[in-house]
């Protein structure tokens, strides 16, 4: 598959979730349920979380080693909120056009290359990176392309690639859709399935290369057994 057909991909199935999730209209800002939606605000609250994956503390727990795993699922929750501004900008819908003006970014060319182990002495630069697309999202002025490049950049220092970030992406956009068809609005979710948050499960069953069918049957599977 080739680097824009992988970038259609995910731009329609987050069309899919988001149309199956907020209601038809959702770009008008607000859900079927009439919430306003901020994906701005998503993006730098998963930001945030993100943050909390690294030992930034000064007062505890200064030498916790980086869980690089959560750190992927992190950067591709970010993802989510990205392509729905994306679409939320897009009113034609043209899924080839926009994966196009993606590809041409300098940072997703580098983005596309083998991917890179994540280094530890390199946190603080990480730090630095997401706050800068926090500040991206947070001020009055707002450049979709200055966005983009600042996330391709980190994602790549969180040793991830356009591909590696593909698979992920699948197995999470499952579970967003597994958790809104179990009460996740409603909070009748479980979200802790014997000892784990339920990403912990994606990324075990993420190992074996799964479609997308077989790994929300995967996931349902366990989550009868609560």
């Amino acid at each position: 598959m080739q680097n824009t057909q992988i970038l259609v991909s995910m731009l329609k199935l987050q069309q899919k979730l988001n149309d199956e999730t907020n209601g038809i209209g959702w770009e008008n800002g607000y859900t079927k349920e009439g919430k306003l939606i901020s994906f701005r605000r998503c993006v730098y609250m998963e930001c945030a979380e993100l943050i909390d994956s690294f030992a930034w503390k000064h007062w505890k727990n200064i030498n916790a080693p980086v869980n690089w795993e959560n750190v992927r699922i992190e950067i591709v929750d970010i993802w989510h909120f990205i392509m729905s501004l994306i679409l939320e900008e897009s009113k034609d819908k043209n899924f080839d056009f926009l994966a196009m003006q993606i590809s041409t970014l300098r940072p997703f060319m580098d983005f596309c290359k083998e991917e890179n182990n994540p280094n530890e002495s390199n946190v603080y630069a990480i730090l630095n990176d997401i706050e800068l697309i926090i500040h991206k999202c947070s001020g009055f002025g707002f450049d979709l392309e200055e966005l983009l490049s600042a996330y391709f950049t980190l994602a790549i220092k969180c040793g991830l690639n356009l591909y590696s970030l593909y698979k992920i992406y699948i197995g999470k956009n499952v579970l967003n859709a597994f958790r809104q068809n179990h009460g996740y609005k409603e909070n009748k979710y479980i979200k802790n399935w014997n000892g784990k948050e339920d990403n912990e499960v994606l990324s075990e069953i993420l190992n074996q290369e799964l479609e997308y069918d077989e790994i929300y049957k995967q996931l349902e599977e366990i989550y009868k057994k609560l």
